[in-house]
Parts: structure tokens; sequence; C-alpha cells
């Protein structure tokens, strides 16, 4: 369940902005003769429904429909008792509540087409229950992967992604320049963490705990009692502001001594996105990962060291790289959201992960 307020800031998400993905999105599903395009939207698989509407639910589920013209209709688990806020927070035109969200879709689309071509993003992943009742409302529908579409609307990143990617970057970063050095427990940490994100805006912010460099250089979550700190560990902010996600991790050693090499993980980190989209800048790395949020689900890991088939990165989009750094005896670790570069520009980081 998310914890933050979900507000729509239409200064960073201007209505225009909607209409223009939107347009897009129509212009792309005539090219491949669809009649609507279906998006799934749960509190885990937020991202491509929040990308054309802003909205994002809190804890429940539902499927955005974009028609071949027109403005996208949202169907949601959901009582009327919250319709007037999803309207007030979403970018939509009709908002359908009521336990069958699947079958009221459906049949909102056999209403503008019957007999329609339903695309779907992550058709292979789309729940089995609500596709069939999308096709109960009209039988002789199809329903066709879309996902190649909304890869083709995503790619590069838009301006406005960009600008919210690094606002949330920002707040990680002065979220963890909150921890203490002398701090005791991975408790007292991420309290620390989660509070500042919060008051910095954060709609989310989950923190992992590595407590010991020097005994296992793995990220975990906080579970059972507080766990006491090493002289050298890290800790990693997943933040979501405005629908946006982003990593940001930092390393501690408490005497100081291994600030050195702290800061030559940051030069490390910023070199390989500079490389992005290719992924030689990784070589010195034990470990790394890239992840961006392009479908339905946050942070989708695309390339990494640990990763079979993985794609490069696409050209001028927003991501989040994740490195380990053998330096000076200790794993260090470093994160931030980057953007990979075009043939006109090298790649970039786009918060600095300092936190003096």
């Amino acid at each position: 369940m998310r914890r933050g307020l979900i507000a729509w800031s239409k200064g960073e998400l201007p209505e225009a902005l909607f209409e223009q993905r939107v347009a897009r999105a129509q212009a792309e599903m005539a090219r491949d003769r669809l009649d609507a395009l279906v998006v799934y939207t749960n509190c885990t698989r937020p991202a491509g429904a929040a990308w054309f509407t802003g909205f994002t639910p809190y804890w429940s589920e539902g499927v955005l429909v974009v028609p071949h013209r027109g403005r996208p209709q949202l169907a949601v688990a959901l009582s009327k008792r919250v319709q007037d806020w999803i309207e007030r927070v979403a970018c939509v035109g009709d908002v359908i509540s009521g336990p069958r969200f699947g079958l009221e879709a459906g049949r909102a689309i056999a209403e503008i087409a019957p007999g329609a071509r339903i695309g779907v993003l992550e058709l292979d992943d789309f729940p089995s229950g609500t596709a069939e009742e999308l096709q109960s409302a009209d039988p002789s529908a199809a329903l066709v992967d879309a996902t190649a579409l909304v890869d083709r609307l995503r790619q590069p990143s838009d301006g406005a992604e960009i600008a919210l990617t690094t606002r949330a970057g920002e707040i990680a970063r002065r979220a963890l320049a909150a921890i203490p050095r002398d701090v005791a427990t991975d408790a007292a940490a991420i309290a620390a963490v989660d509070g500042c994100a919060r008051r910095e805006g954060a709609e989310d912010a989950f923190i992992a705990v590595a407590p010991d460099l020097l005994r296992d250089d793995r990220f975990v979550r906080a579970q059972g009692e507080p766990v006491r700190l090493g002289d050298a560990f890290a800790l990693r902010a997943t933040v979501a502001y405005k629908g946006h996600w982003v990593r940001v991790a930092r390393t501690i050693v408490r005497d100081g001594s291994g600030d050195a090499s702290i800061a030559a993980a940051f030069e490390e980190l910023a070199g390989a996105a500079t490389r992005l989209p290719g992924t030689g800048g990784f070589g010195n790395a034990s470990t790394w990962l890239v992840e961006a949020t392009t479908r339905s689900q946050p942070l989708e890991s695309i390339a990494g060291s640990t990763l079979n088939g993985a794609s490069r990165p696409p050209a001028g989009t927003v991501v989040t790289i994740s490195m380990t750094l053998p330096i000076g005896g200790l794993p260090i670790l470093v994160a931030g959201p980057a953007l990979a570069g075009t043939s006109e520009r090298a790649g970039a980081l786009l918060v600095a992960p300092t936190f003096a």
C-alpha cells in the first residue's frame, strides 16, 4: 500500500502533456490497426497507466483503455466513494468503478468498436481473469500484444519524464544525506532516510541496507529487531515521485578512511553513465545493473552482469544504474539515475550521488 500523498501537480504534469501522449498513442494504434489500447495497473505495476494519465492506485487494480479516438477511460476495482478523488488526480475521461472492471472495460470498447482489435501492454503478463472479462463483453474482439507500440512511444524519454526523474533522484539523494555517520542501527538509518524522503514529497520510499560491508555487500530489507551497523555499511533508497521511480545508494565508512574510495566510485558511476546506452563503462564493477521504467513495472532490469540475453538500454531513455566497485579493500555500492546518450550527445548522470 502506498503511504505518501498522490496529487496531480499540473505545473509539473500539465494536461496538455497527457493529451500529447494519448494523441501519439492513437496515431501508432492507427498504424497497427488497433481499435483500443489496454494497460493493466495495480500497486506493483503502476507505471504504464501513470504515464498516460498520472494515476497510480494506492491498493487496488484496474485497466486503462485508450480508444482509437477520444479520451482514455479508467476502469477500477474501487467503489464509487473514491471516484471523485480519481477524477481529481488523473487525466482521464470516464472513470468506471466496480469489481468486474475487466468486463466494464470490455463493454466500453465494444460500444466504440464492435469486434475490436485490442492491443494489450505486456499481453503475456496480463491477468487471465481480466482478459476473459474483456472478451466476454464482446466475444468477437481480439487481444493482441501492443508492447512494441508502447516501447515506441516511450523512447526516447520526454522532458517531463527527465525532469521528474531528476526530482525523484534529488529527493533520494537528500534523504540519504540525512544519515549521520555515527548512526547505530539499520532501523535508525532507515527512519532518517524515510522521514526525509516523505517530507520532500516522495509518494513511496523503500529503503534497503547492507549493514556490514566487510561481511556481505548485498542489500536487504529490514526485518525484525534492529541490526547493528558495522564500520562500513550502505543504504539504498528507492523513491517514487509523481509516478517516477529511481534508486540512489550511499556507502558510509565511519572513520572517513574510505572517503577517497567512495569518491573514486562516484567517478566510475559517472563515467559509466557517459557511455550509455553502451555498457562498456561497467568493466571495473564486480556487479552492475541497468533498470528502466518504460512499461508497467517500475525499475525493470534491462541489462546487467547477472542477466542473460538482456538488451541495451534504449538511447535517450531515463534509467537507473547500480554498481558494486571493489576499491581500497572494500566493496563500494553506488547507484543513481542517468539519461542514456544518443547519436548527438553522450549519456550523463541526472543526479550526482554525493552526500556532503
